[in-house]
């Protein structure tokens, strides 16, 4: 345990501030503090301290040094059961600091404003709140370190029944500190590297809020938990806000994520139905009902459990359509109030409000860990416009086709490779996916489409190694086909198309999702 009799206290974030240093005053500590904090607790008959004072220099440069002095740093780091760090003291007159409440400039909050320039960011990077933090932090062995108003309570509660802080709580809070500090720095590094066009620093920094933890992960054997972008974009799931329904689980965010990604691909009112990372049905329509019953005409027992993610809000006919079978969340950018009473009479069913779902997407930057490292890449958000792309064979696709073409190559994006999607009337009739040879998955989304494959068209995320797939595709009665092309074997297809009377258009980009 340790007594606390000094504190220093100077916060950018004021909630609650004035009641525990008022109890901390009441408990007979004495109070160091600057610049607003000092006029705050002043101003509400606090007594303090300024650090000026303390130290007997004045705060200059505009206020961009006043802590960082020997009196405030040798108070903090001294080891106290050292003979000779105490003598130090004593000749040097500094008194140990017992509690440091210190949280930072608002650096995030300040880039988060539009058009910020360039100096306020500057002016907004913190120097002596980080080392007082972590020269507190280093030595909790002797100091209290706070940098989270929620933990007030805590602290006032041990000084009450023990007459300090327990030896466990500093270490907690010391842990707590540096977590805080680094967030920091990597928040602060992030927009460096931006503003400097840094693309692959040589240390790549990121920090991540935990959001919550969860029950477990992918198996009931693991251990998980969810964490957030300190600023989540708009349009992102991590931006979205749960009405109703049961905690998120660990599957459920990936699916969701992915359903997510590929209904923003589309303008028109769109459905996505996704189970286990792909889509089991999608469809769009003049209105949102219309693209429910295509998505779940796709594929009605896939869609059994599944996420659905739509574009446009949901109303009450709708609600009324997805709340016949069980789903596990839907996700839209609002809820009719008359809709929302019906969906959450489903006690279970999570509903997100997202606000709104981006089309136009901003180049972001997927972060995957594999042992021991972690790659680094550009989300995939770019494609390519069917009227851009090569039509290869001796027929050109209808203007009918082409339009199916453009909506099926929007979805075989998001399928796990090795894709191929077969898709009618504006929605999916067979999907094949995750398969270890191409033609593997054109049987399988043939085989799910029945006789629905007969005139529908086909897009597939990577080129036909060999003609075999072209083959399964003509046998089903498919009219069109999209495809990146590439292959050395490529004419073989294109040969095979002709033949059958099919056409095909080469896009020269892949769409590979592992």
């Amino acid at each position: 345990m340790q007594t606390i009799r000094r504190a220093l206290i100077s916060v950018s974030d004021k909630t609650g501030i004035v009641d525990f240093a008022k109890q901390l005053a009441e408990k007979g500590v004495e109070i160091l503090s600057t610049g607003g904090t000092y006029s705050l607790l002043t101003s509400k008959g606090i007594p303090a301290k300024q650090v000026q004072d303390e130290t007997g220099f004045p705060e200059i440069l505009d206020g961009r040094v006043k802590t960082l002095h020997p009196r405030i740093h040798g108070g903090l780091l001294a080891v106290r059961d050292f003979p000779s760090h105490r003598q130090q003291l004593e000749e040097n007159e500094i008194t140990p600091i017992d509690l440091v409440v210190v949280n930072l400039y608002p650096f995030q909050q300040t880039i988060e404003k539009e058009d910020v320039a360039y100096a306020e960011a500057i002016e907004n990077i913190d120097i002596g709140g980080p080392s007082m933090l972590r020269s507190a932090a280093k030595n909790h062995r002797y100091v209290t370190v706070v940098v989270d108003p929620a933990d007030y309570d805590v602290i006032l509660a041990q000084i009450e029944e023990l007459g300090g802080t327990a030896d466990k709580l500093r270490q907690v809070l010391s842990a707590k500190a540096f977590s805080h500090t680094a967030a920091y720095d990597a928040i602060i590094s992030q927009y460096m590297n931006q503003q400097a066009g840094i693309e692959y620093p040589a240390q790549h920094t990121v920090t991540f809020n935990l959001a919550q933890t969860l029950r477990y992960g992918e198996n009931p054997h693991q251990k998980a938990a969810y964490y957030q972008s300190p600023t989540p974009a708009a349009g992102t799931l991590a931006a979205a806000k749960q009405l109703h329904g049961k905690e998120l689980s660990y599957n459920n965010l990936q699916d969701a994520d992915a359903a997510l990604q590929l209904v923003s691909e589309f303008a028109e009112p769109a459905v996505v139905a996704i189970k286990h990372m792909n889509p089991c049905g999608v469809g769009i329509g003049n209105n949102i009902q219309e693209a429910y019953q295509k998505a779940y005409e796709s594929d009605p027992v896939s869609i059994f459990g599944g996420i659905i993610a739509t574009n446009r809000p949901i109303d009450l006919e709708t609600a009324k359509k997805m709340s016949e079978i069980f789903l596990e969340i839907v996700i839209a950018p609002s809820f009719d109030k008359d809709a929302l009473a019906v969906l959450t009479t489903k006690k279970n069913l999570r509903l997100l409000e997202l606000g709104e779902v981006k089309s136009d997407k901003v180049v972001d930057w997927n972060l995957r860990t594999i042992g021991g490292g972690a790659l680094l890449q550009q989300q995939d958000i770019h494609t390519v416009a069917v009227e851009d792309c090569q039509v290869v064979t001796d027929r050109e696709p209808t203007k009918e086709e082409l339009a199916q073409l453009a909506f099926a190559w929007k979805i075989c994006k998001h399928v796990k490779s090795n894709a191929i999607v077969l898709t009618k009337d504006f929605r999916t009739v067979g999907v094949g996916a995750g398969q270890m040879n191409r033609v593997g998955s054109a049987q399988i989304a043939i085989r799910q489409a029945g006789a629905d494959s007969k005139g529908s068209v086909m897009a597939s995320d990577a080129f036909f190694p060999m003609k075999d797939t072209l083959e399964e595709a003509a046998r089903a009665g498919v009219t069109a086909i999209i495809q990146p092309g590439g292959s050395i074997r490529d004419q073989e297809s294109i040969d095979e198309a002709n033949r059958q009377g099919i056409a095909m258009i080469f896009t020269g980009m892949r769409h590979f999702r592992h």
